[in-house]
């Protein structure tokens, strides 16, 4: 990216920002601090979650949802996205079975109808088993490049291929009438830490969750978990689907059909997250382990060197 581009990109982030970090939440939406007041008063200030309380995990992830300019209904179900509970964990602030019209009342039905599907959808299933672990590093990088070769040649030359072998793929595993849930990555990213790795035996930092040792303690050491790798293989399964997406709407347009089905959803914008080069990067695990390795020696070396100064003084 040149220099003026990077600045510009830099000053528009600082924008969006700033109002998070002087705590203006009705600059950024009027209804905002009523709806933090909401979910303040049904007790998600009061649920432990991870690295602090409930009601900060809803508004961070908000925060992330925002700044990435994703569509209002989905930075919504971001601000509420476990309030039924989920298929991890037991956070229930409102009963899907009589709440769901309070909470639509609240963030309108766009909103709503995601925050329930959020809470419904079988997580792990969904974001491991049938989509991460069923690709290869090697695999992604490859698709992507295909995919982008693809997605030109049909708003260019309406070229259409549905027996590529990307494409096969990607609707294989997620058939044209399926199910994204846009912001499960932001929610990996919030609470992910050292002790969950011991937890998952995530050594060889690819997330896999392939042990369950009962002797890791909350909150451990206090190191950065091993979770990067794993968001940007999301990331680029991400692009892939966003990719297919397009191909099949510029398709169907070309085709005389309708320009936008909202029976599937199309028109939700699908952003693309300013993470991992824009969800094309596949981060390399062994880089990622080293990078946290050099970063946590730094932290800890830097402590001790505090600590000798202090000594010193005294």
């Amino acid at each position: 990216m040149p220099g003026s581009q990077q600045n510009q990109y830099l000053h528009t982030l600082l924008a969006s920002t700033r109002p998070f970090l002087r705590g203006e939440l009705e600059t950024i939406d009027k209804n905002l601090p009523a709806l933090v007041s909401v979910l303040r008063s049904v007790g998600a200030g009061e649920c432990w979650h991870k690295h602090g309380s409930f009601l900060d995990h809803l508004v961070d992830i908000y925060r992330i949802l925002k700044i990435w300019k994703a569509p209002d209904c989905v930075c919504l179900c971001g601000l509420f996205h476990s309030a039924y509970s989920n298929s991890y964990v037991n956070l229930a602030i409102f009963d899907p079975n009589t709440g769901r019209e309070v909470v639509r009342g609240h963030v309108g039905e766009a909103a709503e109808r995601l925050i329930h599907l959020f809470c419904i959808v079988p997580r792990q299933p969904l974001i491991h088993e049938d989509l991460l672990f069923r690709y290869t590093d090697q695999e992604l990088v490859e698709h992507l490049k295909l995919s982008g070769i693809s997605l030109k040649n049909a708003k260019e030359k309406g070229f259409f291929d549905g027996d590529e072998a990307w494409r096969k793929k990607i609707r294989s595993l997620l058939p044209e009438n399926g199910t994204v849930v846009k912001h499960i990555k932001t929610d990996f990213s919030d609470q992910i830490f050292g002790f969950q790795d011991c937890l998952f035996d995530n050594s060889n930092g690819r997330l896999e969750f392939s042990g369950n040792s009962f002797s890791s303690l909350w909150p451990g050491d206090g190191k950065p978990g091993l979770w990067v790798n794993s968001l940007s293989r999301m990331g680029a399964i991400y692009s892939l689907i966003v990719r297919e997406e397009e191909i099949l709407i510029e398709e169907r347009k070309r085709g005389g059909g309708i320009g936008v089905d909202e029976g599937r959803d199309e028109d939700l914008e699908l952003v693309i997250p300013p993470v991992f080069e824009n969800c094309t990067r596949v981060l390399d695990a062994n880089d990622q382990i080293l990078a946290r390795d050099l970063y946590w020696e730094a932290v800890c070396e830097g402590s001790k060197t505090g600590l000798e100064n202090q000594k010193s003084c005294c």
